[in-house]
């Protein structure tokens, strides 16, 4: 699909909120637009991998699909890709990752404490990016409403990634452990880029929620594939080490299936290697339990639901159509 046009005014939208004005701040934000792929480690102008700019793209598509016009999202989308990217620097210092879309992660460069400050200045810059919706002619009430809905959506992936750690120190996670924190971790923010969309462009209750229901299972797919890409992914594509949550003893789908079947067989090979990042050692008994396939049905399960409510809204037009495409791709993606 072609998502340039959007990816463009969104960056434009990001970039007006960095104009700094002290240069004695010109390496904060130099961190910042390093992060987003804009400049590189000694902060020179570049173009590199600045991530899929999924959820801003939601969030504009949506507001096309109803209203006919994406441009009324811009403040909405680039707050959402603001707060993703909030998250990623902190996961990434969660999880010691070195790398990240094939460039060292903010933490590896600058140290943890710098890190962190940007990632708590992407977290303030997206509240100021959404406040921008306070523009002559905006409404009060739909600023509050965007304002909440944003809130709780860092509220809930923060409780997702609180989650994803506690479930390092343990083997009996259930699959609906699973989908609670990937909806909260991952599916959150879909959501709420699809409902910012939706409420910026209609008050039908009956539309917003069918964008609401094909966003979150569109994030149960979306991280599932994600989980498929840690293991069986290939490096130069996804930008990051493969095998890295098996080092973490992250609890991925293909985890939780594997060690579901294993408790089934009375089996214990997993306890005794998981977490070790021996993948030479782990692949063959994830083959053998056969649970690659497993999570592929899963992510087209979600996949499904999520096409079936983007047909309940009842739109047929150009950017629903982008929508579906999107749905599709997030799915069969191998980066």
């Amino acid at each position: 699909m072609q998502a340039a046009l959007y990816v463009t005014a969104v960056e434009e939208e990001i970039q007006a909120l960095l104009a700094e004005q002290d240069p004695a701040l010109t390496p904060f934000y130099g961190m910042v637009r390093y992060h987003l792929g804009w400049m590189n480690e000694n902060l020179q102008p570049i173009k590199a991998r600045g991530g899929k700019r999924i959820r801003p793209l939601i969030c504009l598509l949506v507001c096309e699909a109803i209203s006919g016009d994406y441009r009324p999202a811009l403040p909405a989308a680039a707050a959402v890709e603001l707060i993703h990217n909030f998250s990623l620097i902190h996961d990434d210092i969660q999880d010691e990752s070195p790398r990240r879309r094939g460039r060292a992660t903010v933490w590896h460069v600058w140290g943890v404490p710098q890190a962190i400050n940007a990632g708590d200045g992407l977290l303030a810059l997206a509240h100021l990016a959404l406040h921008r919706l306070s523009a002559p002619g905006g409404s009060p009430k739909l600023l509050t409403q965007a304002t909440q809905l944003l809130n709780q959506a860092c509220l809930d992936l923060c409780e997702g990634q609180y989650l994803d750690i506690a479930f390092q120190e343990r083997t009996d996670v259930t699959l609906e452990m699973y989908l609670t924190m990937a909806g909260k971790k991952t599916g959150s923010l879909l959501e709420c880029a699809a409902l910012l969309g939706a409420i910026l462009a209609t008050r039908e209750k009956r539309i917003i929620e069918a964008y609401r229901g094909f966003a979150r299972n569109l994030g149960l797919a979306f991280q599932i594939t994600d989980d498929l890409l840690g293991i069986w992914g290939e490096e130069e594509r996804t930008g990051k080490g493969v095998g890295e949550d098996i080092k973490a003893g992250k609890k991925s789908l293909p985890v939780v299936y594997a060690f579901e079947e294993e408790r089934r067989r009375g089996q214990r090979r997993l306890e005794e290697i998981y977490g070790e990042a021996n993948l030479d050692a782990l692949l063959p008994i994830l083959e053998e339990l056969e649970v690659k396939a497993r999570c592929q049905e899963r992510a087209r399960h979600f996949q499904k639901r999520a096409l079936e409510e983007l047909e309940r809204t009842g739109i047929d037009n150009r950017a629903q159509g982008r929508l579906r495409d999107l749905a599709l791709f997030l799915v069969e993606r191998r980066f």
